[in-house]
């Protein structure tokens, strides 16, 4: 698809060009690592209608944009700048409002309304029960400490495990390919103490 290729690259190389050189866990491959998950389990989920994936997919490439101008309250600021650059693409008030919505859906604690909704949550988080899980927690402890709001890894881990038990997957496919590996990491953590 021509129009979402443009879109596509234009936000990653302006994520790529102009996000902190400290986002080391929402960073340019964290963007690209979500747009994948939300594909995948929107197939998994049986989502087949092409408008519907596209717009999961912009969401996906903008859920985190507003970390281009802010930390607290990115995900409003994301649906900013989606406001500012989709309509010159000729994205409608209609399919902003959805791509606002997803977008939204993914602040902590995640609210998603709809089944897309459930979908960009899920493929958010979906690093929680992949084997990846502690390159990228550490990425993310990293990250916090740079911003002064952890200082030790236990005290991160303690926020993990508290971030942990407060989350669920809301697909049936996260459910399943997800959920087990995140208990044994949830177990891994609580075992350091």
């Amino acid at each position: 698809m021509e129009l979402y290729k443009r879109i596509r690259s234009q936000i990653l190389q302006k994520l790529g060009n102009d996000l902190s050189d400290d986002l080391f866990y929402h960073c340019l491959q964290h963007t690209i690592d979500v747009e994948f998950q939300a594909e995948s389990i929107a197939r998994n989920e049986l989502i087949e209608d092409p408008e519907e994936l596209f717009l999961l997919k912009v969401a996906s490439l903008y859920h985190d944009s507003g970390f281009l101008s802010t930390y607290k309250e990115h995900e409003a600021a994301s649906c900013i700048l989606a406001k500012r650059y989709l309509p010159g693409f000729g994205i409608n008030p209609t399919q902003l409002d959805i791509i606002c919505g997803l977008i939204m859906a993914t602040k902590i604690p995640q609210t998603p309304h709809t089944k897309l909704e459930e979908i960009i949550c899920d493929a958010d988080l979906d690093y929680l029960g992949r084997d990846d899980f502690p390159e990228i927690s550490n990425n993310l402890f990293l990250e916090l400490k740079a911003r002064g709001f952890v200082e030790t890894e236990e005290e991160w881990n303690l926020i993990q495990i508290k971030f942990f038990n407060q989350h669920h997957y809301f697909t049936n496919t996260s459910k399943g390919l997800r959920q087990p590996k995140k208990l044994q990491h949830l177990q891994m953590i609580e075992s350091s103490f």
